[in-house]
């Protein structure tokens, strides 16, 4: 099913997103790759307040090349999830509400995204180019020391995603080797 969400994302909305929707993104969205990550962890630890606030919002595992003229952002394809696989609970029980990737995730991943009502989505790995064109500004918001893998403010339109994992726990990687094998069969 195609379906249009405004950012941040609402409860509702990621409530009612099931694995294998395709959903075009369009509003507010951040960027915070492993060295973020790494850093946000950090800050948590020593008790004190993160650059941004984790409450329905989205982050894209996303580090970009260096922006054309006139375009607010270079190529923008995804990173591996994995890596941020044993900082991602804690920031989705402080309420994020979605993360954009490509790749599985761990189970303690999987348990958070139910608990919390968390919607992992995909994006096509290898179109950062592409997926760029969705992206309409980008501003470096924390960590500008970390150049590529700063913490960035998307502002984003119509950003295309796929559903991976839903706030029911459903796999869009289990579930959809799982048809394949049996169409096959």
């Amino acid at each position: 099913m195609e379906k249009h969400i405004s950012l941040p994302l609402s409860r509702e909305d990621a409530n009612a997103l099931r694995a294998g929707d395709y959903v075009y993104l369009s509003g507010t969205m951040y960027t915070a790759r492993d060295a973020a990550h790494k850093r946000m962890q950090e800050t948590l630890d020593a008790k004190e307040p993160l650059p941004i606030s984790m409450e329905g919002n989205v982050i894209y595992y996303m580090g970009p090349s260096p922006a054309r003229k006139g375009r607010p952002i270079g190529s923008a394809g995804p990173t591996t999830s994995s890596r941020m696989d044993k900082y991602a609970p804690a920031l989705m029980d402080l309420g994020l509400r979605g993360m954009i990737g490509k790749g599985k995730r761990s189970a303690a991943v999987k348990e958070a995204i139910v608990r919390n009502g968390t919607v992992y989505f995909a994006a096509v790995g290898g179109a950062g180019a592409l997926l760029s064109k969705a992206i309409t500004a980008s501003e470096v918001v924390a960590y500008d020391d970390l150049g590529t893998e700063a913490i960035r403010k998307l502002t984003v339109k119509d950003f295309p995603v796929i559903v991976v994992m839903d706030t029911c726990g459903n796999d869009l990687y289990e579930t959809a080797v799982k048809a394949y094998c049996e169409e096959k069969r």
